[in-house]
């Protein structure tokens, strides 16, 4: 060591602030603690739920827009009707061959499939490996993202065309 230099290993008397640092909180700070945490969780959750509930939104906006694939054959909204496919309102629950009016392949109206957001998405990334003989001439949508928002926004729709 060199003179005239002052060892740090001297002992030296905490400060005040480093006292209040190691300090045991009393039962009611701990508490306040607790409860500021709690709430800190719940408002995280909340604000969760409302991102999905947005991301939602999103899809049936980014829907809308791959609906515009299907819009030559199909119609869907108050006042749709059958074009070379069928109107799709009220997709979700009703028979695959069911739509009123419409001159449906047998393969189609002997499918057997209720249309739900899993049998949607199975049939549209490849509707003639889905149902063999059917009318529809459609390559599909292979990308999920775009079949999932596809169908928010079908699902949408009730059988009169008014949405949910």
């Amino acid at each position: 060591m060199k003179p005239g230099t002052v060892s740090r290993l001297v002992h030296r008397e905490p400060t005040m602030s480093q006292r209040r640092r190691h300090r045991r909180p009393s039962p009611e700070t701990y508490q306040e603690y607790i409860m500021k945490k709690l709430t800190l969780s719940v408002l995280v959750v909340i604000a969760s739920s409302a991102a999905a509930t947005a991301a939602l939104a999103q899809d049936v906006a980014a829907g809308k827009t791959a609906f515009n694939k299907c819009m030559a054959c199909h119609a869907i909204g108050e006042g749709a009707k059958n074009k070379v496919g069928p109107e799709l309102n009220g997709l979700n629950g009703r028979k695959s061959g069911s739509a009123p009016n419409f001159s449906y392949s047998d393969a189609n109206k002997n499918s057997g499939i209720t249309w739900s957001e899993a049998e949607f998405k199975d049939y549209i990334k490849d509707p003639k490996a889905k149902i063999p003989g059917t009318k529809m001439i459609f390559p599909g949508i292979k990308n999920e993202k775009e079949a999932s928002d596809l169908w928010a926004f079908l699902a949408q729709y009730d059988k009169d065309g008014k949405t949910k």
